[in-house]
């Protein structure tokens, strides 16, 4: 199988950089790659920066996909291993964040965006798709409330400021500032307590990594109960 991603640790910092060379559909190949990094940071007890390549972070799950059940559930499996990563998790959202990149998003420790005309949202309805229980869990842990609503519901897409707002981003950089200023979060995030973060981090999720395996036993029914 062809790797979609990159893996680069340096000084206790592990970049995984999505890079299809297109849009970073998050294919099922693209998830599988993104879990093996998450494996190999976890084992080099790294702090993690999740990136895409260039100016490209993820147009979300991949469209043309043949087996919809084996995406969704390898989708979800990655949003529940990033909600529980033992080390912080920053994302560096370096353009358009949609629908399962937008979850990615809601699952990270930090996340910073960049100024810019591109957009983030979660916009399954507005392409004829229904959210998928583990997604409705996920918008609801991180999204203000109008927010979560508003975009669940009618499938909008946000401007860079508007999703500070809304919660899928915790800060903006000028793009040329975005590898460096992700890096100096990492960095900062090196210095906390490794086992209190983990441990803590699994208290403050609790509801939310329930309400993720439920959905993931959901994708194991019938397409309507996904």
């Amino acid at each position: 199988m062809t790797t979609r991603t990159t893996y680069a640790l340096d000084d206790g910092i592990a970049t995984i950089t999505m890079d299809d060379g297109k849009v970073n559909a998050l294919s099922s190949e693209m998830l599988t790659s993104l879990m093996a990094d998450f494996d190999r940071a976890e084992a080099d007890g790294a702090v993690v920066v999740l990136t895409g390549r260039d100016r490209a972070f993820s147009a979300g799950f991949d469209l043309r996909s043949e087996d919809w059940r084996q995406m969704l559930t390898d989708g979800a499996r990655l949003a529940e291993r990033i909600l529980s990563f033992p080390r912080p998790v920053v994302a560096a959202c370096n353009s358009n964040a949609l629908a399962m990149a937008g979850f990615l998003l809601l699952c990270a420790d930090h996340r910073i965006g960049t100024t810019g005309d591109h957009r983030i949202g979660l916009n399954e309805v507005a392409i004829g798709l229904t959210m998928p229980w583990f997604g409705i869990a996920i918008a609801r842990h991180r999204l203000t409330r109008p927010a979560f609503d508003r975009c669940a519901v009618t499938g909008a897409l946000l401007g860079p400021q508007e999703a500070v707002t809304a919660g899928f981003l915790d800060e903006l950089v000028g793009p040329d500032a975005l590898a460096g200023a992700a890096r100096d979060v990492a960095t900062t995030l090196k210095g906390i307590d490794a086992a209190a973060h983990a441990a803590t981090k699994l208290r403050a999720r609790q509801t939310v990594l329930a309400g993720v395996r439920d959905g993931i036993e959901r994708l194991a029914g019938p397409p309507e109960r996904w």
